[in-house]
């Protein structure tokens, strides 16, 4: 999956695995990448392509303008990923 503006991330290595984070700019084998906390807007991380697992989440324009908005928009794509799919198996215990 080709990563473009505006898309959520989980990192996969490095001190950030795990969290989630917005892709703000993609030239390959590179990314600048933020969370609005610990990497804010102003201050992106870059991190490799191969070190990130892309999902089919792409945040709006608006969310990547201030720090707040970033890490509202993330914590609700990290609260859609967790949640279990309906189905049989998520009613196994």
């Amino acid at each position: 999956m080709e990563l473009r503006r505006g898309q959520v991330a989980r990192s996969r290595a490095g001190r950030d695995r795990g969290t989630f984070l917005a892709v703000l700019e993609c030239r390959p084998p590179w990314a600048l990448v933020a969370d609005g906390r610990r990497r804010p807007l102003e201050r992106p991380k870059r991190k490799r392509l191969i070190h990130l697992a892309p999902t089919a989440r792409v945040l709006p324009e608006e969310a990547l303008l201030a720090n707040g908005r970033l890490r509202a928009a993330l914590g609700r794509a990290a609260g859609e990923e967790a949640r279990p799919e309906s189905g049989p198996e998520s009613t196994k215990l």
